[in-house]
């Protein structure tokens, strides 16, 4: 249910979740990006269709038109040959696998990456240059792994993680951000996450309790607010293994606050610290991921054979480092969005723009400079050499939770499944 609200770019502003003995009730408060309310009738048809259980049967064409626009979720193209690749960051790596795909005349039809924590994860869509289509013939595309493989190899120290793995075309895929959610999480980037532990004041608290007496684990988040953000958090609770029971979400200003009450699979409880640990060094993972850092560049230009690879060669030409990107091709066009920085961090200055600008062609906007997480203090009695503080204290709001539910409940008759 978020990913479809998320899909469609609506604000969740707040929710309440609740689900138990058989039965469910979600609250969702959204607008679009505008903060306005939903007022298009063909739109909430689309939500109330997405949402239902026949779902399976897809949205009619019917319905699209009526919507002006085509309504496709963020899934990997089944269509295309894809490769997932985590490896090491480093400046120019994506360059370097633009490169070598386009000297391998492989177009590549769109591609998304992010990095975390010195770690890279992205999905790059190929089609067949002479051919079109995916790539069907092993040999090559056993050659093209291989390749892709030497350059994310390249500078790694030996016993560090790296990944090449090919995708066959197939139905069913999964959601695009959810997967890179999934392929970091694999190559353990949360490792490194430590909140705050190197002093400073930007922040995500994350903190973790038991309730006995309702047999949950409660987890509590306190982030600055942003788009997508309960997404984030629920996929990676789900992809743990973890069922979401109960849930609060709302945000006030620029802080989103967040309330979970989750069992494992099995229906315990988060046992052990260790556990606790993990789990909110994921949760502060997922929120820093998707953190834009640098000057985000607006592209959109003629679609061209190599394009990637020359738009890559550009930024590294000129000292840039990609922190996120994604790329697409709609028809003779191709469209995306890239955070960059220097080599070293620091943010782009305007001269480089000009000279990206004069290089590249096509269209190219700045939107943004740097976006960090705001400062959430510590109190001076709090611990501050820990990004989460995971604690067992005896707090416990499921009750004012299900108050506020039940006030929604009272209108509902049984839910048909």
């Amino acid at each position: 249910m978020v990913q479809v609200l998320t899909d469609l770019e609506l604000v969740i502003s707040k929710s309440y979740i609740s689900s138990d003995g058989g039965w469910l009730m979600d609250v969702f408060h959204v607008t679009d990006q505008l903060g306005n309310k939903l007022t298009d009738e063909s739109l909430i048809l689309y939500i109330q269709q997405a949402l239902c259980a026949s779902r399976k049967q897809g949205i009619s064409k019917e319905l699209q038109a009526r919507l002006g626009r085509e309504m496709n979720p963020r899934h990997v193209l089944t269509e295309h040959t894809a490769f997932e690749i985590t490896g090491t960051d480093r400046p120019g790596l994506m360059s370097e696998i633009s490169a070598v795909l386009a000297e391998l005349s492989c177009h590549v039809t769109a591609a998304v990456a992010w990095t975390h924590n010195s770690r890279v994860a992205c999905i790059i869509c190929l089609e067949d240059e002479l051919k079109g289509g995916p790539i069907r013939d092993p040999e090559r595309l056993a050659h093209v792994e291989e390749q892709l493989e030497n350059v994310v190899e390249a500078r790694h120290k030996s016993g560090e993680r790296r990944s090449v793995r090919l995708t066959a075309p197939v139905a069913g895929r999964t959601h695009t951000d959810r997967r890179l959610h999934q392929l970091m999480f694999a190559d353990k980037d949360y490792e490194r996450c430590c909140g705050g532990c190197d002093g400073s004041s930007d922040r995500i608290q994350v903190s973790i309790e038991n309730c006995k007496e309702k047999g949950y684990s409660v987890v509590n988040v306190k982030s600055r607010d942003r788009p997508k953000l309960l997404f984030d958090t629920v996929c990676t609770l789900t992809d743990m293994q973890y069922v979401v029971f109960h849930a609060a979400v709302s945000s006030k200003g620029s802080i989103a606050v967040q309330e979970y009450f989750i069992r494992q699979m099995d229906g315990c409880t988060l046992g052990t610290e260790s556990e606790r640990n993990r789990v909110a060094q994921c949760l502060i993972a997922a929120i820093e991921r998707r953190v834009s850092h640098g000057l985000r560049l607006d592209i959109r230009i003629k679609n061209r054979l190599g394009l990637l690879s020359d738009i890559t060669r550009v930024f590294r030409e000129n000292g840039l480092s990609i922190r996120m990107a994604e790329i697409g091709i709609h028809g003779e066009r191709a469209s995306g969005s890239f955070y960059v920085t220097d080599v070293s961090g620091r943010d782009v200055s305007p001269n480089t723009v000009e000279l990206i600008r004069k290089e590249i062609g096509g269209t190219i906007m700045a939107v943004n400079k740097s976006s960090i997480l705001p400062s959430l203090r510590a109190s001076p009695s709090r611990d501050r050499s820990t990004a989460s503080r995971v604690e067992n204290r005896p707090r416990f709001s499921l009750g004012s939770l299900w108050s506020q539910i039940e006030r929604f409940s009272s209108n509902f008759g049984p839910i048909g499944m």
